[in-house]
């Protein structure tokens, strides 16, 4: 996914500013896709240069308000149709538990109850996020529930994996 298609397929439904998106971005779409205000604001600007958006309203300090076009959603439903590619994964976790032989027990156990918590949390956050949802209705909702859910298994095997990590170190 890129954030090119994130917030082509945010201004589907509508348009919106920059900071709308940014809005909606951190209710929506941050937990699978993080994006900074520059990278936004600069993604809205190679957008409307590619002409798959445009300004649709101009408001007081400089404000637009940007529409998918026709070009762009064309290109949305190319990319959801296109083969998912392969992500190289890197994990600094796995890394270091491929070295907790160089580490003492305590601090191995540490680094796997700090991840435990870590992921027992963000399965708490999902989980309230969840029960948010589930007062809402629309497409970006449905697909975004089947999304969450995802995140909230990752979650939930990584705070299991972990717990049963550390039972494997005696």
């Amino acid at each position: 996914m890129s954030l090119r298609h994130a917030l082509i397929g945010l201004l589907v439904d509508r348009p919106a500013s920059g900071y709308d998106l940014l809005k909606l971005f951190d209710t929506s779409l941050a937990h699978v896709w993080p994006a900074t205000q520059s990278q936004v604001y600069g993604e809205l600007n190679r957008l409307a240069e590619a002409g798959l958006v445009d300004v649709s309203a101009e408001g007081p300090r400089r404000r637009k308000e940007y529409r998918v076009t026709e070009e762009g959603l064309k290109e949305l439903r190319e990319w959801l149709a296109a083969p998912t590619p392969e992500q190289p994964r890197r994990s600094e976790l796995l890394l270091k538990v491929f070295f907790f032989g160089l580490a003492s027990d305590d601090q191995a156990r540490a680094v796997l109850a700090e991840r435990e918590q870590l992921a027992g949390t963000y399965h708490e956050q999902l989980a309230e996020l969840r029960a948010e949802l589930e007062q809402d209705e629309g497409p970006l909702t449905t697909d975004g529930r089947i999304a969450l859910e995802y995140g909230l298994r990752w979650a939930e095997m990584e705070r299991d994996w972990a717990r049963w990590a550390a039972e494997q170190l005696g």
